[in-house]
């Protein structure tokens, strides 16, 4: 094996490391996240029906929990390919078309991705001065997910393009 081909292939090796890394922190995250919007809204439900009395700032977190659940829950599916497709006529396509159109995707993903990341950050930009009504934290940091989920998401795209391209026949 040439000396640049064995380059290549070992850093494509530490991306697919990094890839699957970054999906486990995420994926531990994403239990924390959920978890603890659950005892948010348990403990909002005691306190209301229970207590008579609510927590008014609940249901704001539980919101922003929920909108960083599903920006990050996003990535894990694309990183895990379980993102809701149709695949009834990928599957009867001959492997080199099954290739191109997966590169296609890829690079369609990463478009759009790139379009998260830019018009996230500019919308998080936008509402900076905006204060959240009870919880008085600025709207950019629960915007923020937004562009951070996206670079997420093209970072899991560039690393699943790489291991498509590097790929051969049998592997169909």
């Amino acid at each position: 094996m040439p000396a640049a081909l064995a380059a290549i292939f070992s850093e494509a090796v530490m991306i697919k490391k990094i890839s699957y890394h970054l999906n486990q922190w995420i994926e531990s995250s994403l239990f924390i996240l959920g978890f603890t919007m659950t005892l948010l809204v348990a403990t909002q439900v005691f306190c209301r029906y229970v207590l008579n009395q609510s927590l008014f700032w609940s249901e704001e977190l539980s919101r922003f929990l929920l909108v960083w659940l599903t920006f990050l829950g996003a990535s894990c599916a694309y990183y895990r390919k379980v993102n809701p497709g149709v695949d009834f006529l990928y599957a009867k396509m001959p492997w080199r078309l099954k290739k191109i159109s997966s590169i296609l995707t890829h690079l369609l993903s990463m478009a759009l991705f790139l379009i998260m990341i830019i018009y996230g950050y500019k919308f998080a930009y936008f509402v900076r001065h905006q204060i959240s009504p009870a919880l008085q934290i600025p709207k950019w940091i629960v915007l923020s997910i937004i562009p951070i989920s996206g670079a997420i998401l093209m970072f899991h795209a560039a690393t699943l393009l790489v291991e498509e391209l590097r790929e051969d026949s049998n592997d169909y």
